[in-house]
């Protein structure tokens, strides 16, 4: 699963977790408001519901933002009709990219995301073209120096968690089903351990190995995905060199 951490270690080296907070709680709230508009705002029973709100508080996000949000979605509280949706294509080298999106206007956004597609040398591609390259997984971040790695292997095995990955030099990632995500990162938090994220993902079945030109225009495709308020996640299955990972967490 060490494929995943690619993109996910350059953000967090490159400091755009912290510098898209603002993003970030836009995200937790889109998605909280579609999870309870579809499954009820009780997070007891509705999992995806309870992994939206997982994903918040790692996030820190303030428990009356979720609560207004969850109110939205049931429809206590008005606010913007959001529609889910997925985009498909490729990036420089044949890269598979997966874009999960939620938008009060795909007209919109179908034109802004093919757009950015084109203008930074990718291809929007049809639906089912990249889809089945990636797996659904819950991935839990936590940062390396919060605990030792066997303790951290013990307390989330014993949760229910598939395994725990080191392969990044600034985080560990712990891997779960989504409907047990919620209850291995309540676990962790429950044993002491600080969480720097939770949510449910995308784990790449295969990777494709870039060099280093084609890996800096790869970045400037996702960075500028990542950047659209209407984008929730981006995937892209690449894997690059060490010496070209520090050339991209420097630049």
């Amino acid at each position: 699963m060490s494929g995943h951490s690619k993109w996910s270690t350059i953000k967090r080296k490159k400091g755009k977790l912290d510098a898209q907070r603002g993003k970030i709680f836009t995200r937790c709230i889109k998605e909280i408001i579609i999870a309870a508009r579809e499954g009820g705002g009780d997070p007891s029973g509705n999992a995806r519901l309870r992994a939206a709100v997982t994903a918040a508080k790692a996030a820190n996000m303030p428990a009356a933002n979720i609560e207004r949000a969850i109110k939205k979605g049931t429809g206590e509280l008005p606010g913007a009709s959001y529609e889910e949706y997925t985009y498909e294509g490729y990036g420089h080298g044949g890269v598979a990219i997966f874009l999960e999106v939620l938008s009060d206007n795909r007209n919109r956004t179908t034109a802004e995301i093919r757009h950015l597609f084109g203008k930074y040398g990718g291809n929007l591609g049809q639906d089912g073209c990249v889809a089945w390259m990636f797996e659904p997984k819950g991935i839990i971040t936590i940062a390396r120096g919060a605990i030792g790695e066997e303790r951290l292997l013990e307390v989330a095995l014993d949760a229910g968690a598939d395994d725990v990955s080191g392969d990044s030099d600034d985080a560990f990632e712990v891997y779960a089903t989504i409907p047990d995500l919620a209850r291995v990162a309540q676990a962790l938090t429950d044993a002491g351990i600080p969480l720097m994220s939770a949510e449910p993902s995308r784990v790449p079945q295969n990777t494709v190995l870039l060099g280093e030109e084609e890996a800096v225009k790869l970045m400037k495709l996702l960075e500028a995905l990542e950047e659209h308020d209407d984008i929730q996640k981006v995937y892209a299955n690449f894997d690059v060199s060490t010496d070209t990972m520090n050339k991209l967490k420097a630049e």
